[in-house]
């Protein structure tokens, strides 16, 4: 019926209870699968809690029309856990009466109802805030195969702007398909930014799937019905969407199905391994030189390399985490976002704490400004983020107003992908929790697609905001890995192969200096509009005299000539022979 979405198939006030403990254990607090609180002083929590332990306690639910109710869906308060009860009642209102508890223990439940609601004709009661779409997509959720054979189809409509290929395999072998969209799919075009979406790290996360292979499909169509919007995106954007970081964890979650799947079921890798925690901690490492007073002269503050460790055979890095890596290493990313569920808010680094101990605090990185605008473009954009009514995740007690938030101020969090991307590549990537149902049922997918669907159009149009442009050398080749500063923010980026960069910024004007090895720096002031379209800014640089020596050295296989020292100017003139007389004949 829908408590345990954000759909508001079942609004709060539509929950009731004979009585409850405290607010935050009220009968709206009552839904499948929801999460409690982090804490113990948390408002909220992750159940409905009777006030009274007896036999009279009940929890309904008002359904607003005649509905055929086919079955109850119980969790306990702590439980990951569902029991399924079959019923078959035609009624408006649904009651659910515990009969028994622990000893010690108390009444607290969480419950989906399962039913169908009658025909029209049958029916006296009206829906509201029904959500309707026009899109012609494949509204359910895909198999392995059928995620493959969808994908294929999207590839087959539209081969001259689509391209299918893998980063890896999981764990159990099964391949991580990726679809890449581009007016000029397979090649790097300079000038042109890169950006990702990637969603199942947490393969029972599966709206943030099924999200995705609805994109694609959405841009095929628009691309083909000549959209402007899409269109303009496609040309200007190489757009790569992988939806199953985690295909493992998704085939478990799939077998039992959206009701019963739970919290936990899927939600790890084959081998036991959080995908999105298994990235390096290059935090401490960062911190670490900060505190030491390393940087710039030891280490630089952006692209900190992967510890040894890390990298050898032994470590506990799941297969799906190095294809991630490896991936995320090859291609010069901009923007990116991954899709989770169980919430509604956005989240951007740092996401972990940089005081040691501390569970939680406002951790920000130099660029803090920009992450929360790109955090504000998803949620501002989304249906139901922004409406702190519609909220019924444990979020109200740590969410901004807008629906981002701060990762460290959530939660620490070590290793996450969010921070490795900032810290080891140029790609600012955050995390998008689109839904507080993780599995949703099938019949809910529409709504779903059509709360995200701008949102997801918006975000990825961000990766034209700030500064572009290309560092030459004077005989006009591009540089590549030279560093691009910008004055007041403590984090670098680098130019690509082509020597081609892009630095998301704010609107305002930034002083830019541009550094390479064996070249002179050059800086100019380069400004940043209020439009979409980022301001080309690019940069001739010479070669300094030292770096054209060794190249002439290298190039003719010389080696320097070395000068003896001079002597002394006294020991030159004592050396010096005195002046010739010369002889005159007198006569």
């Amino acid at each position: 019926m829908g408590l345990e979405t954000r759909t508001l198939k079942i609004d709060d006030f539509q929950l009731h209870a004979s009585t409850m403990r405290r607010y935050g254990l009220g009968a709206h607090r009552g839904r499948l699968n929801i999460q409690a609180g982090l804490y113990d002083d948390d408002l909220y929590d992750g159940a409905w809690c009777a006030g009274r332990n007896d036999p009279l306690q009940w929890l309904e639910v008002d359904a607003r029309r005649l509905t055929k109710f086919t079955g109850v869906i119980t969790q306990g308060r702590s439980s990951l856990w569902s029991l399924l009860f079959t019923v078959l009642l035609n009624i408006c209102l649904s009651q659910v009466n515990p009969r028994s508890w622990f000893n010690r223990g108390s009444i607290c439940m969480r419950v989906e109802i399962l039913g169908c609601p009658m025909p029209d004709s049958q029916n006296y009661y009206h829906r509201r805030n029904e959500i309707t779409t026009t899109d012609n997509l494949d509204f359910k959720h895909h198999s392995y195969k059928e995620m493959r054979h969808l994908m294929k189809v999207v590839n087959e409509m539209c081969p001259n702007i689509t391209r299918i290929y893998n980063i890896g395999k999981s764990h159990s072998g099964q391949k991580l398909y990726a679809i890449e969209i581009s007016d000029n799919p397979g090649e790097h075009e300079p000038g042109e930014p890169e950006f990702r979406y990637t969603a199942g790290s947490h393969g029972n996360e599966v709206l943030g799937r099924e999200l995705l292979l609805l994109l694609m499909q959405f841009m095929c169509q628009e691309y083909l019905s000549g959209s402007p919007r899409i269109r303009h995106l496609v040309h200007e954007t190489r757009i790569h969407l992988l939806p199953s970081v985690n295909p493992d964890g998704y085939d478990k979650a799939l077998e039992v199905g959206s009701e019963l799947s739970g919290w936990s079921l899927g939600r790890w890798s084959q081998d036991g391994v959080d995908i999105h925690h298994n990235f390096p901690d290059l935090n401490s490492i960062l911190w670490e030189a900060e505190t030491k007073k390393w940087i710039p002269r030891k280490m630089l503050n952006h692209h900190v390399p992967i510890p040894e460790w890390y990298q050898s055979k032994n470590s506990t890095v799941a297969a799906e985490t190095r294809a991630l890596v490896s991936w995320m290493e090859k291609i010069p990313f901009v923007l990116g976002g991954n899709l989770q569920g169980g919430e509604l808010v956005v989240t951007f680094p740092y996401d972990r704490t940089r005081s040691q101990g501390v569970s939680r605090e406002q951790t920000p990185t130099p660029d803090d400004h920009v992450f929360r605008w790109l955090a504000f473009s998803y949620a501002s954009t989304h249906r139901l983020m922004t409406d702190a009514r519609r909220r019924v995740c444990h979020t109200e007690d740590f969410a901004k107003e807008d629906g981002t938030i701060n990762g460290a101020s959530w939660h620490t969090a070590a290793g996450s992908m969010n921070d490795f991307s900032y810290l080891h590549t140029n790609c600012f990537e955050l995390s998008m929790y689109v839904g507080c149902d993780k599995f949703p049922h099938e019949s809910e997918l529409a709504e779903e697609w059509e709360n995200n669907r701008e949102s997801l159009l918006v975000f990825m149009e961000q990766v034209h905001r700030g500064i572009k442009g290309i560092v030459w050398d004077m005989q006009g080749r591009g540089i590549a890995n030279a560093t691009i500063q910008v004055e007041g923010i403590g984090h670098d980026i680098r130019t690509a192969a082509d020597g081609d960069y892009w630095r998301l910024l704010n609107p305002g004007e930034y002083s830019i200096t541009v550094r390479a090895e064996g070249y002179s720096a050059s800086s100019k002031v380069c400004e940043v509009g209020y439009d979409i379209g980022a301001t080309r800014c690019d940069f001739t640089v010479s070669r300094t005299n030292l770096s054209r020596i060794k190249e002439i050295m290298e190039r003719y296989n010389k080696q320097p000539i070395r000068q003896p020292l001079r002597p002394p100017v006294r020991q030159l003139q004592a050396r010096r022979p005195g002046p010739r007389h010369r002889r005159v004949r007198t006569s």
